[in-house]
């Protein structure tokens, strides 16, 4: 990748998530963090990665992202000075779900070990 796409997609994350914890009112989205974004190689698209504490919130925090893109996207346009801003897609990060789940069979291995060696 080159340090242009990743000077974007760092630009990207850090201003959408600006956006998010000052401009954005609405208690349905809950507690919502950028874990990271990917953008294309011609810079028309960018996917956002989030993580979102609440899980019984995810599907419709999900939902309104993708909804509300368009005016993520023109607020990006204010922040960020380059020839065109990507079209944005939100994605769900499912990695802290893998490494949580990943700590539960440790333990669970570790707790077996130890009741085995009683």
């Amino acid at each position: 990748m080159s340090v242009r796409i990743e000077k974007v997609a760092e630009l990207i994350k850090k201003e959408l998530s600006m956006i998010l914890l000052r401009e954005t009112n609405d208690p349905a989205l809950g507690f919502v963090t950028i874990t990271s974004v990917k953008v294309s190689g011609d810079l028309q698209n960018a996917k956002i990665y989030i993580s979102i504490f609440d899980q019984d919130k995810r599907k419709i925090t999900l939902e309104k992202l993708n909804h509300a893109k368009g005016h993520f996207r023109s607020k990006l346009a204010e922040r960020i000075k380059i020839r065109r801003i990507p079209e944005l897609s939100f994605f769900y990060d499912d990695t802290l779900d893998y490494v949580d789940n990943i700590n539960r069979l440790i333990k669970k291995i570790h707790e077996d070990d130890n009741k085995q060696n009683n």
